[in-house]
């Protein structure tokens, strides 16, 4: 009795071909008179039935897989499989580059992140380093059984990456105009333009390691800023909406040094003040500014506390007269 195990259908319907072919064979030679043209027959409709069960058990490839890209951040997504695995599925994704298929013919690379992951999508921002064409292809695995592979339906190449306006933040510095970004897009410029009301506008370009843009020697006026994100001049994101900001002159050069010198010389007069009212007021005076507010009653004790002292002991004398000379009669 042969035993086949369900986690691996491509051996157990190899198997199974096999098994039928011989089975087959032995019961047409046992009938020699049913004639020469019912082998083929029967061999054709057995080929059927052996690939349309081989595509009803076997494990199936993952479907819906697309591309998700946005500011240079690459995503290879999939639909996870439903139902056709009890345990959790893993997959493993792979990539081809021109280099891998003109140079190391045609091999495919593993995608170093995406190897036996439950996640049904994929990080390949690093691997697609460069601005050729990828193919990628990914599939799955259930205990012992693995599917087909399943390739992206057309090869992809990072400048077709969807751009997102930049964020940005305007503000004015003097007579300068100080214009800042958020992170931005690997290897994208920025094209900042400026103008003033009723003037011409000037278009500036800001890399992305910049990520400030300082416009001096601005007059004073409203000036008005916009910029989108651009890659290699040909993919261009959506304009940011238009920021003004009023622009009020350079601060003049004595502003600065006249401002500290008022604070020391205020902080210095409050001090002396107060020193002089401690030194030289009247007692009676400072009574009268500082009072002393008596306690409380509710914060006076309601019983008289007696400290016992003991009576000092009374020394005792008595007189006592000394002679020289003393009768003898009385000795």
């Amino acid at each position: 009795m042969v035993v086949f195990s369900p986690l691996d259908p491509e051996k157990m319907w190899t198997n199974v071909s096999v098994l039928l072919n011989a089975r087959f064979w032995t019961c047409w030679t046992s009938n020699p008179g049913s004639g020469d043209r019912y082998p083929p027959v029967m061999n054709l409709l057995l080929v059927v039935l052996l690939h349309f069960a081989h595509c009803v058990f076997a494990l199936p490839a993952p479907s819906g897989v697309f591309m998700e890209s946005v500011d240079m951040s690459h995503f290879l997504k999939w639909l996870p499989l439903q139902g056709a695995c009890r345990t959790a599925a893993l997959y493993s994704v792979q990539f081809q580059g021109e280099f891998e298929l003109l140079v190391q013919n045609g091999n495919w690379v593993n995608a170093t992140e995406c190897q036996l992951t439950s996640d049904p999508r994929c990080d390949v921002t690093i691997e697609l380093g460069s601005d050729s064409d990828y193919s990628l292809r990914v599939r799955a695995k259930c205990g012992a059984a693995t599917s087909a592979w399943t390739e992206l339906s057309a090869p992809f190449n990072r400048k077709d990456t969807v751009l997102t306006a930049p964020e940005m933040s305007v503000m004015a510095v003097g007579d300068s105009l100080q214009v800042s970004f958020g992170k931005l897009p690997l290897n994208a410029d920025v094209c900042v333009t400026v103008w003033r009301r009723g003037q011409e506008a000037v278009v500036h370009w800001v890399p992305a390691e910049q990520r400030v843009l300082s416009v001096p020697g601005l007059q004073v006026a409203q000036y008005c800023v916009r910029a989108q994100t651009v890659l290699q001049d040909q993919n261009r994101s959506d304009s940011t909406n238009e920021q003004c900001i009023s622009i009020t002159g350079a601060d003049a050069p004595w502003r600065k040094p006249t401002a500290v010198l008022l604070s020391v010389v205020f902080t210095a007069g409050f001090l002396f003040a107060v020193f002089w009212c401690v030194a030289h007021c009247h007692p009676d005076r400072c009574k009268t500014f500082f009072r002393k507010e008596p306690l409380p009653h509710s914060l006076k004790p309601d019983w008289v506390i007696q400290i016992p002292i003991s009576p000092e002991d009374v020394e005792l004398c008595e007189r006592i007269q000394v002679c020289s000379d003393c009768p003898s009669e009385d000795l």
